[in-house]
């Protein structure tokens, strides 16, 4: 709900008399924190805390006397719900960039402030370029005033890290750091900022309690090419057994002496990524007499390349998986049908599941908040239960269930959209053309060198061509107990150059949303692999699924699909059959599945 507006003008004015103290027109405040993850802990919502705002993605801009928010097409529909018009003008961060409104709003001679540590030095030094055309400054200032203003902030509550075992990781963290320092050198840099809180963690085989959802230790590091690492973080946060499960050259340095040591680097060539590290390490590294080599996390393209212990295990954990979701499916579906169940809300559905997923082997948490959105609330495609009114499963309607968890062995991520009664014929329609590109997708093949961007088209053709499309990207890549958002590979219209190569995981998740209507998305996960073939020209890549759940046959019109892709749902659904431990369901469940399982 959105905030009561004289909070919001409380906190708005205790902004612009720090913004009067400091000499300043303008100061920006992301969805973000210093380590620019997309999840964050709740010290750091400093965007909900200002404007009410709960997604991932946005920035608001405060001026003396307006101030805007600036949100992606994910959160149109939610943003409306949750910030208060009379304060914030509500912006599309694509349709209208923030750079570009500070110089339209702004005077010659304006000075904006932002805290360096919040943005990427790609973002700060692109936004410095376009507001000097407008002879506007942009400063970095820190402490952060959000900080002196937060009066009942929560509490940080570090926890010490998880050794993650080998069986786990297939491959010891000195092995790594050796690899990719072997790497730097081939690239001509003295040694590399790791920034990305998951590049730290996956490097030294750690996982983390810090970010709710994503399993990594809040730290950063610098790897020289011999492979020693330099671990920016507090000793009481590093387990026992530390220094026997890195290895040797593994060096800690407390995080209160950040700056003088990015500041010790001089005449050293440091590789860092401007597109993932925060302005604030690389200007100091730089300040310090360090020369920053631009180039991407040598971490990253490795990590997303799964090897085969934790594609093994990837497949493992998508198993058990699969058995809590339908045990959990098979469970809606006799309450659905039975008239004198109690109605169901959204909350006790997302708990449902949540303690069906903690039963299994291995489960660790959820890989994110499970979006629980019933009727009209499935159309907000990053809807959060706990952020709105309890709302209660809608009869003949559709009811869209997105969850994950985190295991040892792998993280999962799976939405499925399913009906409530009597959907009527324009769902179900508009259901079939999103699965028919959902099966488009997965069923590509590909030559190496293929990105993302070069298969989007695949799974929005059926709706494009009657006119509809969805505004989020079809998939995204997904880490190994680790970020279920991982890059840098990605399938979105928006160009993304990583070429899809053997290894990778990413999700396949197509849908449609009806504002005030309903929403629908049908997402598997799926597993780049070499397609095994003696007589093909040249070598080629296809996709493999590792989610195994059936989609609701109930919401198909069956003549609007091909003979090949009602093939594809067969062979899907009877694969579910012959990959799961079908021993493990109840009779009643066994019996749900067969059924929703049955051939077209």
């Amino acid at each position: 709900m959105v905030s009561s507006q004289s909070v919001v003008e409380g906190k708005l004015n205790s902004l612009r008399r720090w913004m009067l103290e400091q000499r300043v027109d303008a100061y920006c405040v992301p969805r973000a924190d210093e380590y620019l993850g997309e999840y964050l802990p709740k010290y750091n919502e400093r965007l909900h805390w200002l404007t009410g705002f709960t997604g991932s993605a946005g920035m608001a801009i405060v001026l003396a006397d307006k101030a805007a928010l600036f949100v992606d097409g994910r959160y149109t529909v939610q943003v409306r719900h949750q910030v208060s018009e009379v304060h914030f003008e509500l912006c599309h961060l694509v349709e209208s960039a923030p750079a570009q409104w500070l110089a339209e709003m702004l005077p010659a001679g304006s000075r904006v402030a932002c805290d360096p540590r919040m943005y990427s030095l790609y973002w700060y030094r692109a936004t410095q370029t376009v507001l000097a055309k407008t002879q506007i400054d942009l400063l970095g200032i820190t402490p952060n005033p959000i900080d002196l203003a937060w009066d009942d902030r929560p509490l940080v509550t570090p926890a010490p890290a998880l050794l993650l075992k080998e069986q786990y990781s297939g491959e010891s963290s000195a092995s790594k750091r050796k690899r990719v320092g072997l790497q730097l050198s081939e690239q001509g840099a003295d040694a590399a900022l790791l920034f990305a809180p998951d590049s730290v963690s996956w490097i030294l085989n750690l996982r983390g309690e810090d970010v709710l959802c994503v399993p990594v230790l809040l730290s950063m590091a610098i790897l020289e090419v011999d492979g020693s690492l330099h671990l920016l973080v507090d000793a009481d946060r590093v387990p026992e057994g530390f220094a026997a499960h890195v290895g040797d050259d593994v060096f800690l340095v407390a995080a209160c002496e950040a700056e003088e040591f990015l500041s010790a680097w001089d005449g050293k060539t440091v590789l860092a990524d401007p597109s993932t590290a925060n302005a604030w390490s690389q200007l100091t590294l730089e300040a310090g007499g360090a020369l920053l080599l631009a180039a991407s996390d040598p971490v990253i393209e490795q990590k997303a390349c799964k090897n085969p212990t934790e594609i093994l295990g990837t497949r493992n954990a998508h198993k058990r998986d699969a058995l809590a979701v339908i045990r959990f499916l098979a469970w809606l579906d006799r309450n659905l049908r039975d008239a004198s169940a109690a109605p169901l809300s959204e909350a006790l559905l997302a708990d449902r599941l949540g303690a069906l997923r903690s039963e299994l082997d291995l489960f660790q948490g959820p890989s994110f908040d499970t979006i629980s959105a019933a009727g009209v609330n499935a159309a907000m495609c990053h809807y959060n239960h706990l952020d709105n009114d309890e709302a209660f499963i809608e009869r003949d309607s559709v009811y869209l269930v997105d969850s994950g968890g985190q295991y040892l062995d792998g993280t999962t991520d799976i939405t499925r959209t399913v009906a409530t009664g009597d959907v009527g014929e324009d769902v179900k329609h508009l259901f079939t053309l999103v699965l028919k590109g959902h099966i488009a997708l997965a069923q590509a093949k590909f030559p190496p060198g293929t990105t993302g961007t070069h298969l989007d088209a695949l799974a929005r053709q059926f709706l494009w061509a009657e006119g509809y499309d969805f505004d989020h990207g079809t998939g995204h890549g997904v880490g190994s107990f680790l970020s279920v958002h991982e890059g840098p590979q990605r399938i979105a219209k928006l160009w993304n150059p990583t070429a899809l190569a053997p290894g990778m995981l990413l999700s396949n998740e197509p849908g449609y949303y009806r504002d005030g209507a309903f929403g629908i998305r049908c997402e598997n996960l799926l597993l780049v692999q070499s397609v095994e073939k003696e007589d093909q020209e040249v070598p080629m890549l296809e996709f493999d699924p590792v989610t195994f759940v059936p989609f609701d046959r109930r919401l198909l019109v069956v003549d609007l699909l091909s003979e090949s892709e009602r093939a594809w749902i067969d062979a899907y659904h009877q694969r579910i059959l012959s990959e799961l431990d079908l021993d493990l369901l109840s009779p009643d469940d066994f019996a749900w599945l067969k059924e929703a399982t049955q051939p077209l």
